[in-house]
């Protein structure tokens, strides 16, 4: 899938804002390391380089969005509530909870207890709604008429994407000559905001953003011209799940606008990824961080330009789950059985 011309790369976001969002977060959630990685760079034929989210205080890049988007609310706002798949929650309770506000994470039943659980010990009230993320966004809209709590979306929010663009703010400050960014793909504010960001400093640079081959509503959105929704299944990517909303303002046009390439990787592909990361350059991350590596790994990436960079989003994940994957067991994603296989270099 390549990119669409015609609409407003930046939806209305400007570097200024960008700016802005780095020092409203600084000291608090930027400069984590850029490194490069000796096996994905041989595979990728020149550096390749992790931008290490996963060192974030949450142990994920949503703190970005979270911190700068809670920081522009009022004094007297009683308090936030969001959707979540697991990791904006996180980052949303903990911006809250550094302001002294209450905070309501609304999230569907598939998200992981692991995460479920970070939330809960940041002292925010957490609501399970339904099977999907648009039931959780349902919930989180009901607290914000019934309750007046402010609502922060995980990627339609102005705030929430300045402060994901800070990431990409970051790599091309530090690497300059970076040719292709992959980036995660979910409902696009991390994607959106990296590739605005990338782009404004260096109109060249390929971004690439690579998800899931099933559930994954940004990349169905994009191949329909529009928001759509989708089924939400299990997956070991599962902070990708979750829809976009169908009045989408912001991500989906800029992703459209914005995104070179869209790459769908398998579970198979994604399980491989992470037993590379880990054996390889011994860290622990999601299955969401690791796509682009799955995506490079199985050649999906094509006339790949180095030097590389990826985003390794997030190490929220459940531990005896990731054990299994990097001793080579099966795993079970709902009623599919995904068959484990020993790591081989």
């Amino acid at each position: 899938m390549t990119r669409q011309a015609g609409l407003s790369p930046g939806a209305g976001l400007s570097m200024a804002d960008v700016e802005a969002a780095a020092r409203t977060i600084a000291g608090r959630a930027d400069a984590t390391p850029l490194i490069p990685s000796p096996y994905m760079s041989a595979r990728a034929g020149g550096d390749f380089l992790l931008k290490m989210e996963t060192m974030q205080p949450i142990g994920a890049f949503k703190l970005r969005g979270a911190l700068n988007a809670v920081a522009a609310l009022p004094e007297d706002t009683p308090g936030v509530t969001c959707c979540s798949t697991g990791n904006h929650g996180r980052g949303v309770a903990y911006a809250a909870r550094a302001r002294g506000m209450r905070a309501v994470i609304c999230m569907s039943d598939l998200v992981p207890q692991a995460k479920i659980d970070g939330i809960r010990a940041l002292g925010a009230e957490v609501r399970i709604a339904g099977r999907s993320q648009d039931d959780a966004l349902a919930e989180s809209q009901r607290l914000v008429a019934a309750e007046g709590l402010a609502e922060i979306s995980p990627f339609d929010d102005p705030r929430v994407i300045a402060g994901q663009a800070t990431i990409g703010l970051e790599i091309l400050r530090a690497r300059p000559d970076v040719a292709t960014l992959l980036v995660p793909l979910s409902g696009g504010g991390l994607a959106a905001g990296v590739a605005f960001a990338a782009k404004s400093l260096n109109p060249a640079v390929r971004v690439i953003g690579i998800t899931m081959d099933r559930g994954a509503a940004m990349a169905a959105s994009l191949a329909a011209g529009r928001p759509v929704e989708v089924e939400e299944v299990p997956s070991l990517a599962d902070s990708l799940g979750g829809g976009i909303g169908l009045h989408n303002r912001l991500s989906f046009p800029m992703c459209r606008a914005l995104l070179d390439e869209v790459i769908l990787v398998s579970e198979e592909e994604i399980y491989h990824a992470m037993q590379v990361l880990y054996h390889e350059d011994r860290m622990v991350a999601e299955g969401a961080s690791v796509v682009g590596l799955a995506a490079v790994l199985a050649g999906r990436v094509t006339d790949l330009a180095a030097p590389v960079a990826t985003v390794v989003t997030g190490r929220n994940l459940d531990m005896a789950i990731f054990t299994k994957i990097v001793t080579g067991q099966d795993i079970a994603l709902g009623h599919h059985v995904l068959k484990g296989r020993a790591y081989a270099a």
